[in-house]
């Protein structure tokens, strides 16, 4: 394994200073919860090793979710990173092939890179609405492809496939005896359609999810991966049990107390993130520099700049955190050039997600 620091984390808020940020547009989850905030309270638990697989009532709540899916179908890991090291690691030597849609969230590329595996790339184009081309993923594939790994709902674009894309990419997997990865971890976040959980369509679909972003909780390193390939959820285990046995039981017990108040969560933080997209949606509208894709679902999006060849991008994110405080992801996060740029419209507050937005505009002018 050659590990290298991703971009993402070497430039990320905490790293930076969340002190030194007035409008963090850069965060890629809802805002960070408090126990008392959500009803939760820490249960008097006994500190032992806990389920290998990861709490049976926990992976009982996250199974209920979609049709055909056990709670032996289900392991938690720490964090959906815990979850895609573990696939990767498992699937995947120097000797593979592996098609990943780009842009993409970090952890799916470099891990991979890190294990010395070739990487075919499928780049979703803004002309496009960053829409998947199944048949550009096909031709991208090779006798020896082990793995195709995609976002649903997208990172960092926010947009969405369709059912039919969705079966037609598990259709490809089953065909091609690979499997499909579908980091998952915006489903609960849809705005309007829902998808079923790849997992629950295939033995050869993976899907992974978390509790971080969506839920506000990532401090408590809650994933899991859902396989219903026996022998796959055993070797996956075997992962886990040499990283690090089982998950905290304290963790879990906080996650399970979250995933029984889901549909009250959710009822009222979706029409708020949906507030929050109609505010970024006209602040675009009025600003004729900056243009995008709307999100149809999770809480970030990818604008693009309107700008001249000759603007100098790199001096206009300096200005922007530096003379006007304030923080977004830009493209070179996501292997993409640096006119995108991913905002967050989930974590600030309303008042600073306007300010934010507002920067951008006068840092634009400067």
């Amino acid at each position: 394994m050659n590990y290298t620091r991703m971009v993402i984390e070497k430039e990320a808020p905490e790293e930076y200073g969340y002190d030194r940020i007035r409008y963090n547009l850069s965060e890629s989850s809802i805002a960070d919860q408090k126990l008392s905030e959500i009803g939760l309270s820490l249960p008097d638990l006994t500190l032992f090793y806990g389920e290998h697989r990861g709490d049976k009532e926990l992976r009982a709540l996250i199974a209920a979710q979609d049709a055909g899916v056990s709670p032996d179908d289900v392991l938690v890991t720490a964090g959906a990173a815990g979850a895609l090291f573990i696939i990767s690691t498992a699937l995947l030597s120097a000797d593979d092939h592996l098609v990943v849609v780009r842009p993409n969230y970090a952890t799916n590329i470099e891990t991979p890179r890190a294990i010395g595996c070739a990487i075919g790339f499928v780049d979703l184009a803004f002309e496009n609405s960053f829409a998947i081309d199944v048949e550009a993923v096909k031709a991208a594939m090779g006798p020896n492809t082990k793995l195709i790994s995609v976002t649903c709902p997208h990172n960092p674009t926010g947009t969405m496939m369709r059912r039919a894309e969705l079966d037609a990419l598990v259709a490809l997997a089953e065909a091609s005896n690979c499997h499909l990865l579908v980091d998952e971890t915006y489903r609960d976040l849809s705005y309007g359609r829902r998808l079923p959980s790849a997992a629950s369509l295939s033995r050869k679909a993976i899907s992974v999810s978390s509790l971080s972003k969506a839920f506000g909780i990532p401090g408590i390193r809650i994933g899991w991966l859902i396989t219903r390939d026996v022998a796959l959820q055993e070797m996956f285990l075997a992962a886990k049990e040499q990283i690090g046995i089982c998950g905290s039981v304290i963790d879990e017990g906080i996650a399970r107390g979250m995933l029984e108040r889901r549909d009250a969560f959710l009822a009222t933080l979706l029409p708020e993130m949906a507030g929050r997209r109609d505010i970024v949606q006209a602040w675009i509208d009025r600003e004729p520099l900056v243009d995008w894709i709307r999100p149809e679902g999770g809480v970030v999006g990818f604008p693009r700049l309107n700008v001249e060849p000759g603007f100098d991008l790199d001096r206009f994110y300096v200005n922007l955190l530096e003379n006007h405080g304030t923080y977004v992801g830009p493209g070179h996060w996501f292997e993409m050039p640096k006119r995108f740029f991913r905002v967050g419209f989930g974590w600030p507050t309303e008042a600073e997600l306007r300010g934010g937005l507002d920067a951008i505009s006068a840092a634009l002018r400067r």
